[in-house]
């Protein structure tokens, strides 16, 4: 069974539209990444099926629950998590705090608890401490878990968003360009961290410019241009499409092809 279906999603901003008839896939473990040049549609495509925007047209199925404009926190409650395009991170809180705010949709203690700082509201704090603790190993930040996240390079910050977001424990994670401003370490870092993550049974939707990167871990690519979908498949398939390297590849396309092959 499809863990995410889009159907026939489609929105328009004043007369233009931005998103047209554009529908996929995807099922838990599966890398499916959504290309195209600027403008083409993709994070707009990301803010509907996150719950930012309601569509004019088509649905969202998230498993077999039709969750179309569903608001995010609702989404989240269900199993889907999104980082962003520009860091959502507290800077002046600590690296182990940032992870720790991603597990407060997880929690259903009472809020009076929490104001009394009873028990049960302690026992709770420790455990997300501990399980934060965890999620920072996993993305190879455990030893900055004091720090300020002010104090992180950006690659780093990118992997802190990232944990945060897997504090929810999501079914689908959606990364809006991961390694956007990274240097080549750091974006295969995070290009492990990716798969890795996929392989424990996580769907991943991903946008990302980085085409060797989108290359080396997607299972499947959708492209975008000017809101339409103009080829989806397999790395090989979309790389080799005459449309899509006129579209957005050019010579990125042609060494997406010699990275893959």
């Amino acid at each position: 069974m499809n863990l995410l279906t889009v159907e026939g999603i489609g929105i328009r901003f004043g007369g233009l539209h931005a998103v047209r008839d554009v529908g996929f896939s995807l099922k838990a473990g599966e890398i499916v990444s959504v290309i195209g040049p600027n403008g083409a549609g993709k994070t707009t495509l990301f803010n509907i099926i996150s719950g930012v925007y309601i569509p004019h047209s088509g649905r969202i199925l998230l498993e077999s629950d039709d969750v179309t404009g569903f608001d995010p926190y609702l989404l989240a409650r269900r199993g889907m998590s999104r980082t962003f395009q520009n860091l959502q991170i507290f800077q002046a809180m600590t690296v182990l705090e940032n992870v720790m705010t991603g597990f407060h949709l997880r929690e259903s203690g009472p809020v009076l608890s929490d104001l009394l700082a009873l028990p049960s509201s302690r026992r709770r704090s420790r455990e997300a401490e501990s399980d934060a603790r965890v999620l920072l190993a996993r993305v190879g930040l455990e030893r900055a878990a004091e720090r300020e996240a002010s104090a992180l390079s950006y690659g780093a910050l990118k992997r802190l968003e990232i944990a945060r977001a897997l504090a929810l424990n999501p079914k689908l994670l959606l990364l809006d360009e991961p390694a956007a401003g990274c240097n080549a370490v750091e974006t295969e870092e995070i290009d492990h961290l990716i798969v890795d993550v996929a392989k424990e049974g996580t769907a991943i939707l991903l946008v990302e410019h980085d085409m060797k990167m989108v290359m080396r871990i997607s299972n499947h690519i959708v492209v975008l241009d000017h809101g339409e979908k103009i080829a989806e498949g397999d790395p090989a398939t979309v790389s080799r499409d005459p449309r899509v390297i006129e579209a957005y590849l050019g010579t990125q396309g042609q060494d997406a092809n010699h990275a893959h092959g």
